[in-house]
């Protein structure tokens, strides 16, 4: 009626009503629904009709407009329906005026008939039927319209154990249709898979303790270093299932090029970044962190032998007096004899007067990365790829401050050389390597 006065623009609802009237057509009645009372649609239905009209509205999430049309029942009855069912649960849907007093027999009172007896049954298989699906939704995060007959016996016994402390054990197997064997054997895989809750609990401990840095290899390490003997492939699974990964972001690399203000070097590291050493080949280049309060950019030296970082220097802005600084710092550490080859890209910091005075001053050889090509200092790239992955990236920064920033960027090279455990290494962290060796006491 309301789109009938839009489309024709009628002021009023009595107007077309007057209108209608005039016309003298005929009025169009209104469907009955609940006020017909024949056998195939009581004006009161059973509670089968109520509990599969709950069921399908609320539990599978069906339209009511749309169940209330195929079964014959307004929707106003389905929603009171379903307001006595959670009241008072089935029995409060039952129709007691039209249940008929059993007769007396001798030795029991008041005893039901055999249909209230099938009614009462149903009612039960139906509440089965319902908590199942909930607990198919709740516990399995299924969807609400998936079949129970579609799921694996590992996902049934899961529902079985869930409800056995209501209903029967072998009346739960009956209604998923799982063998008896089936559900004690899920059951026997479950009481295995728990053999591993301790080593869990410690590979859980390990990964927040170092901040979610270390992948499965440096965890199995660290459980190898404790006397905790498992082999890869399970603390692989464990930290899978968990949900345990270290979580990987790739950006856009600081690029210091300027053109050719000086003549090149060649390659003379040329990719080989072993060293048989300490302070035998270095690696250096900067990279930029950029947070809401700024940028920082870290200027690092890199030793090949077991990428230890003798020195860094921290800056605002990435001038010359930053890789001045930092060469400045590490040329302090080396011993009379020690002349270690420095290789760098061919950005603007390692081609000016002042970088190359002091290479020629310590006696250093220089060596530099062709045009473009950043495999040809792999391993400094590596280094931070990783220090930003396990540092920066995936991180809200928003608050910090630039100060606080460099604070907690000196903390993580600072365990980077003394804590953090590399495989290469024999699973010990560079200066626990050294200290092997005897290189440092």
């Amino acid at each position: 009626m309301t789109n009938t006065i839009r489309i024709l623009g009628y002021p009023t609802r009595r107007a077309l009503y007057t209108w209608i009237e005039n016309e003298a057509l005929p009025k169009v009645s209104r469907k009955p629904l609940d006020n017909i009372n024949t056998m195939d649609h009581p004006r009161n239905p059973p509670v089968e009709v109520k509990m599969d009209a709950i069921h399908r509205c609320f539990e599978l999430g069906e339209s009511i407009k749309c169940v209330s049309e195929e079964i014959g029942y307004s929707r106003a009855s389905i929603y009171a329906w379903r307001k006595r069912y959670l009241q008072g649960g089935t029995v409060a849907l039952m129709n007691y005026k039209n249940i008929k007093p059993g007769s007396l027999t001798e030795g029991t009172q008041n005893s039901p008939s055999a249909e209230l007896q099938q009614l009462l049954a149903r009612m039960d298989d139906m509440q089965m039927e319902i908590d199942i699906l909930k607990e198919t939704i709740n516990v399995l995060k299924k969807d609400p319209g998936i079949n129970t007959e579609t799921l694996k016996n590992k996902e049934k016994a899961v529902i079985v154990d869930a409800l056995k402390e209501k209903y029967s054990l072998p009346l739960l197997l009956k209604q998923l249709k799982l063998p008896k064997s089936s559900y004690y054997y899920q059951k026997a895989v479950f009481k295995k898979q728990d053999k591993y809750s301790g080593i869990r609990k410690k590979i859980s401990d390990l990964f927040h303790e170092n901040s979610g840095r270390y992948g499965y290899r440096r965890i199995h390490a660290l459980l190898s270093r404790g006397g905790i003997f498992v082999s890869e492939k399970v603390v692989r699974r464990i930290m899978s299932e968990d949900g345990l990964a270290v979580k990987v972001k790739s950006r856009r690399k600081y690029n210091s090029y300027h053109g050719e203000i000086s003549p090149s070097v060649p390659n003379t590291i040329n990719r080989d970044f072993h060293a048989k050493k300490p302070n035998e080949k270095w690696l250096t280049d900067i990279t930029e962190f950029a947070i809401p309060a700024g940028k920082v950019y870290l200027s690092p030296i890199v030793d090949c032998f077991d990428g230890m970082l003798p020195y860094w220097t921290i800056s605002t802005t990435p001038d010359a007096s930053m890789v001045n600084d930092m060469l400045d710092g590490a040329v302090s550490l080396l011993g009379k004899t020690e002349h270690p080859i420095v290789h760098s890209d061919r950005g603007c910091h390692y081609r000016w007067t002042g970088w190359i005075s002091r290479m020629k001053k310590a006696g250093l050889e220089r060596s530099m990365s062709k045009k473009g090509c950043s495999p040809d200092n792999s391993a400094c790239e590596g280094l931070f790829g990783r220090l930003k992955n396990e540092m920066f990236y995936n991180r809200d920064w928003t608050g910090v401050s630039i100060h606080e920033f460099i604070d907690i960027l000196n903390e993580y090279l600072i365990w980077y050389n003394e804590k953090r455990i590399k495989i290469s290494l024999g699973n010990m962290s560079p200066l626990e390597y050294r200290r092997s060796l005897g290189f440092v006491a």
